[in-house]
């Protein structure tokens, strides 16, 4: 179906990691599932998908949470596209990105993992890197910090601030990749604010 699309947010499993930086792509996709007034449901593909719409005339959004670890997402959303017969070119996975300062969002089509471990994981078991992401920045950690720390520590207070706007910018992407197309929402979002 061309009206349908998969939306995949990244992050662990769990309450002790909700509010770790690694987890923004599932905190951005609850702020869509709130905009469909979409509840999520156990998928058999080891995930919990809500569906709904973001208008009464917009493309359907099967939102999905993979249940696994960050570094094993492929599976999950490989059996997630076949079960809904979606093509990974209507894909799009929402992440965290350390290379891109927090409080800004990009988006790309294709392309390598750029060291996620999430999308190297999904690029594996799809069989292709040719998907839309959602790159939702969380900046670098400071000074000698490993990466690895940084990721799966909650935002600081200062960040909890900013938070809701950087879900809000990423919620509106993904809704304006799948209703107006990639290249419009990068005009949109990737010019400075």
């Amino acid at each position: 179906m061309d009206d349908q699309w998969l939306v995949v947010g990244l992050g662990n499993p769990g309450p002790g990691y909700a509010g770790n930086r690694h987890n923004v792509g599932q905190m951005a996709l609850a702020e869509l599932a709130d905009r469909a007034s979409a509840t999520f449901k156990n998928h058999k593909a080891n995930a919990s998908v809500a569906e709904g719409r973001s208008s009464a005339a917009g493309p359907k959004l099967v939102l999905a949470k993979p249940h696994s670890f960050m570094n094993l997402s492929g599976g999950p959303v490989a059996g997630l596209l076949r079960y809904y017969k979606i093509e990974p070119s209507h894909l799009i996975v929402l992440h965290d990105e350390l290379d891109l300062p927090f409080d800004s969002v990009r988006l790309k089509f294709g392309g390598g993992h750029g060291g996620h471990n999430g999308i190297r994981d999904i690029i594996t078991a799809i069989g292709t890197p040719d998907f839309t992401r959602v790159r939702i920045g969380i900046g670098r950690p400071p000074g000698r910090q490993p990466a690895a720390d940084f990721v799966l520590r909650d935002f600081s207070s200062e960040e909890r601030q900013a938070l809701p706007n950087l879900l809000v910018d990423a919620a509106d992407a993904t809704e304006m990749i799948a209703v107006d197309g990639l290249t419009a929402a990068q005009l949109k979002f990737h010019t400075a604010r």
